[in-house]
């Protein structure tokens, strides 16, 4: 006898595409068909759940199985994941079902459904919309992509994170904070691709002769180091650091910090890594972030 469990946690996903098992069958996908069809049924050892497919319906149930070694094992319990009004197919060839992201991505796009995907290999896998998680990536541009987003893209893409993470890309343009300057000179920590100004421009890390004014945009550090070498402070400053602009609102955050000096801190809701930080570093504190 199979025995109909309550309706899915918000803590249930497949591990892998192997735990995931697809059916065609010939019958409308009903809840009182579906645990009737699989009474006294069995199912693959490593199948934790199923994608039932009839004509244009489709359906995920998760199936518990008897103990045992068998490599097919009695259905003991079904449990509905979502019924055909609550799902949604997308077959898509560029889409790693194995990589969470992607799917949540994909995902967030149907709201309140089930996404079932089809994706690269024919590989088959779904997530529920309850399970999406949301991360913030501020970082300075230009250059732009910020090197940030990049190394996010890369924690998610080599699996170094495992989570249905959706980005959300917050640049500090240094751009419009240069139309912020009322002085003849702007001074920039460093020179990146794409800045532009038609003031004169210096940059701190060349520790050049100032015959101005200057506005120094950057951040703590820099106006240390500006102090040290001219033994005054800029006529102007603006703060450029993501750890000042960026207030702990309660939504998961990646930032980075030249006060962290290797691996990555956590404050609340705020993930920081270094100036110079690397994939390894990032995946690490978006591990920490959402396991706090």
């Amino acid at each position: 006898m199979v025995y109909p469990t309550c309706c899915i946690g918000k803590d249930m996903m497949p591990d892998h595409c192997k735990d995931v098992s697809l059916r065609e069958v010939d019958f409308p996908l009903t809840e009182d068909n579906i645990i009737s069809a699989v009474q006294g049924k069995k199912a693959y050892t490593r199948t934790d759940y199923m994608i039932l497919r009839h004509e244009r319906e489709t359906a995920v149930i998760k199936v518990e199985k008897q103990p045992g070694k068998e490599l097919f094992r009695p259905i003991s319990a079904v449990e509905i994941v979502s019924l055909p009004d609550q799902t949604v197919l997308i077959k898509d060839d560029s889409i790693d079902v194995l990589n969470l992201s992607n799917l949540a991505t994909l995902a967030s796009r149907y709201p309140g459904k089930t996404v079932v995907v089809s994706g690269l290999f024919n590989h088959i896998s779904f997530l529920r919309p309850d399970r999406l998680l949301r991360l913030r990536v501020v970082d300075v541009v230009p250059p732009s992509p910020s090197k940030l987003s990049v190394l996010v893209e890369r924690a998610l893409s080599c699996g170094l994170v495992e989570l249905p993470i959706i980005l959300d890309a917050v640049d500090i343009d240094l751009n419009e904070k240069e139309r912020q300057v009322q002085t003849r000179s702007v001074m920039f920590p460093c020179r990146a691709s794409g800045l532009q100004s038609y003031k004169d421009v210096y940059y701190l890390d060349e520790t050049p002769d100032l015959e101005n004014d200057v506005t120094l945009i950057g951040c703590d550090l820099s106006r240390r180091i500006f102090r040290s070498i001219y033994g005054k402070d800029p006529a102007a400053s603006i703060d450029m650091c993501p750890r000042n602009l960026v207030k702990d609102d309660g939504i998961p955050t990646i930032i980075k910090c030249c006060k962290v000096k290797e691996g990555h801190e956590i404050s609340g809701n705020i993930a920081s890594v270094p100036w110079g930080a690397t994939t390894l570093d990032v995946a690490g504190a978006m591990n920490a972030l959402f396991r706090s």
